[in-house]
């Protein structure tokens, strides 16, 4: 096995892939079962103005996205996939959760048209 630039930026993806299953796993956690809306559908930092209604949308998101994450970790941990298969499912895991947490933010925070008033 040569070290180079592609060795260390798959193993940079697998070993990501922990954290990020654990850090979804505690937020759909804590959503679900503490009842903690303040990561519900950020936008600029803000939550919308009923989290409650969008926490199942963001609780599947990140019960699935962990889901997959752990998936591909004990599938490479036993040598099931090959590599393209398995970087390829990690890469659209992050890549659509990513998305569906963008577009979840979006809908979640009503547009208002024209000028915020200043409080």
């Amino acid at each position: 096995m040569v070290f180079d630039v592609s060795t260390a930026m798959t193993w940079i993806l697998f070993m990501a892939l922990f954290p990020m299953a654990f850090i979804w796993g505690r937020r759909a956690w804590r959503i679900l079962f503490q009842k903690d809306y303040s990561e519900v559908a950020l936008k600029k930092g803000e939550s919308p103005p009923n989290p409650k209604k969008w926490a199942p949308v963001v609780v599947i998101i990140n019960l699935t996205a962990m889901a997959v994450a752990l998936i591909i970790i004990v599938g490479v941990a036993i040598g099931h996939w090959h590599y393209e298969t398995w970087t390829a499912m990690a890469g659209s895991t992050i890549w659509l959760k990513l998305i569906f947490d963008f577009i979840v933010s979006r809908q979640a925070h009503p547009f208002t048209k024209g000028k915020k008033k200043e409080a």
